[in-house]
């Protein structure tokens, strides 16, 4: 059963995770720190949620990372990230990482033979369309109809899904808002939250997200774990907040209870980045 965060009363399932010795705190971006916006390049994380993701990185034994279905060079570009930053991220829906110690990892061995094929067949099915928009990603492409005209998101979809189980059968089919992606590579965010948790030895997961594609995160958490939903829409997450702006207040109480609490566990060794 999900329910509703209410800010500023008593809340359990927060104040567990204050106390547990090692936490991760893994958050998707869009529309989760950042509101969704027309031009995905110019998504950016409200400056509350900024604010209270480095209070939580600078916290003794809490680890932070961004899990995002984006490739991890436009990733790093939102989250105005650089290589003097604490916090870890995993790209293209976990099948990307850098980490503050290791730096990147990205293997590109199993790109198909035919991808530029694919992909200029893409953009000519759509080219038509007013307002469908591609985007590159790593290990695929995703279609965009955030800015489509009346009537031209459905068309799009309609067109995208008849091709694909024709022409890309074994590539790994995503929906999202305003959304269709595709991937030759098959990682979900629940291996990219095992990694994570593992990388960090990480003893509580805080995962929190607003689209289907972080369910695969959401039904891998464990009850030690609390899965947090930005909006509306089915989801196994317990928690329920109503936008990125309450979200960053969550955040900001999490900081608040962790700094406070004696249970926050020993400062995190290198491996965690911080």
């Amino acid at each position: 059963m999900t329910r509703d965060w209410i800010p500023g009363a008593p809340d359990e399932a927060l104040a567990a995770l204050a106390r547990t010795p090692r936490l991760l705190v893994a958050l998707d971006f869009d529309g989760t720190v950042s509101p969704h916006v027309s031009d995905p390049m110019t998504a950016r994380a409200l400056p509350d949620a900024v604010r209270a993701v480095a209070r939580l990185s600078a916290l003794p034994g809490t680890s932070v990372a961004y899990v995002s279905g984006r490739s991890l060079h436009d990733l790093r570009e939102i989250a105005e990230h650089d290589d003097a930053s604490p916090v870890l991220l995993a790209g293209s829906h976990g099948a990307q990482y850098w980490f503050p110690d290791t730096g990147e990892e990205t293997d590109l061995s199993t790109a198909p033979a035919d991808r530029a094929e694919v992909i200029d067949e893409l953009r000519t099915l759509i080219a038509d369309l007013d307002g469908v928009v591609y985007e590159p990603k790593t290990f695929g492409f995703g279609v965009h109809t955030r800015t489509a005209a009346p009537g031209q998101e459905e068309l799009a979809f309609i067109r995208v899904e008849k091709w694909a189980p024709r022409r890309i059968p074994s590539w790994r089919r995503r929906t999202g808002h305003h959304l269709r992606e595709f991937s030759w590579r098959d990682e979900g965010k629940d291996v990219a939250l095992a990694r994570l948790r593992g990388h960090v030895d990480a003893t509580a997961v805080l995962f929190a997200g607003d689209d289907v594609t972080d369910e695969d995160g959401m039904r891998a958490l464990g009850s030690e774990d609390l899965g947090v939903r930005i909006g509306g829409g089915d989801t196994a997450a317990a928690l329920r907040v109503a936008d990125p702006a309450q979200l960053a207040g969550f955040l900001s109480a999490l900081a608040d209870l962790r700094a406070a609490s004696p249970g926050g566990g020993p400062a995190a060794p290198e491996a965690a980045g911080q």
